[in-house]
C-alpha cells in the first residue's frame, strides 16, 4: 500500500523569514520519510523585517521541486504589483507594509526589485486545489459559481466569508484574516492559517490529509 501524502499548508509570512525557516524545519521533521506537498497562502511580504529573504527562500523551493510546492498570491503581492502601474498605488502599498519589503531588497522603488523576483511574483496564481479542499488567500463569496473565479474576491475578501457557515463543496483552506489569539480559526467548511506572526504570534503550518478536509494537525512556531 502507498502511503498517503500530506499536504501542508502555510498562513501569512509577512517578511518573517527566520519563523519560516524554522517551520520548515518543522515539517521536515515531522514529514520523515513520508511524502508531503506544501501550499504557500500568500502575503509573503511587507511589515516584516526580511520579505526579500522570505521571497528568495519559496523560489528556491518551487524551483526544486516545481509539482510539490505551490505559492499562492496573497493581496500584499498585488498591491506590490499594482505599485509599479497605478496612480497613487504606490503610497497606498508603502503605507501598508511596502516600506518595509522595499528596504529588505535594499532598494527605494518598485521599480528597481529584481526582474526574476517581479516576474516570479506575477505569475503566482490566485488557487489550488486537491481532492479534499480549495486553497486561497482570502476565501470565495457563496453567491456565485465554486469556485468564485473573481480575482479581488479570491485576494481581498473578508466579509460576509468569514461570518457564513457555506459549504463550497471543499474545504476551504485561507489565510488574510490575522487571528487575533494567535491560533488558527478552525470551522465546519473552512480553516483560516493566517496567525498574526507579523504581530509576534506564531507563524502555522496546517497539515492535511488526502482522506478528509479539514487538518489532522497544526504545526505552529512560536515568536521568539
Amino acid at each position: 500500500m502507498t502511503a498517503e501524502t500530506l499536504t501542508y499548508a502555510i498562513g501569512d509570512i509577512h517578511g518573517c523569514a527566520d519563523l519560516l525557516d524554522r517551520l520548515l524545519e518543522r515539517i521536515e521533521s515531522h514529514a520523515g520519510d513520508r511524502a508531503k506537498k506544501l501550499v504557500f497562502l500568500g502575503d509573503y511580504i511587507d511589515r516584516g523585517p526580511d520579505s526579500a529573504r522570505v521571497v528568495e527562500t519559496l523560489r528556491r523551493l518551487h524551483w526544486r521541486a516545481p509539482d510539490d510546492v505551490v505559492c499562492l498570491m496573497g493581496n500584499h503581492e498585488e498591491m506590490l504589483l499594482k505599485s509599479l502601474h497605478e496612480p497613487g498605488a504606490l503610497d497606498h502599498w508603502v503605507y501598508n507594509g511596502g516600506a518595509e519589503a522595499l528596504a529588505s531588497f535594499g532598494v527605494s522603488g518598485p521599480e528597481e526589485l529584481p526582474g526574476e523576483v517581479l516576474d516570479w511574483i506575477e505569475a503566482l496564481p490566485t488557487l489550488h486545489e486537491d481532492a479534499q479542499r480549495w486553497y486561497v488567500h482570502a476565501g470565495f463569496r457563496s453567491d456565485t459559481e465554486v469556485p468564485d473565479s473573481d480575482r479581488h474576491t479570491r485576494l481581498w475578501i473578508r466579509e460576509p466569508f468569514l461570518s457564513e457557515d457555506h459549504d463550497f463543496g471543499r474545504h476551504v483552506v485561507h489565510g488574510h484574516t490575522p487571528q487575533t489569539r494567535g491560533g488558527p480559526d478552525c470551522r465546519r467548511f473552512r480553516t483560516n492559517l493566517d496567525t498574526g506572526a507579523v504581530f509576534g504570534n506564531a507563524l502555522t503550518a496546517g497539515v492535511f490529509s488526502e482522506s478528509q478536509g479539514p487538518a489532522v494537525e497544526f504545526l505552529r512556531v512560536p515568536a521568539r
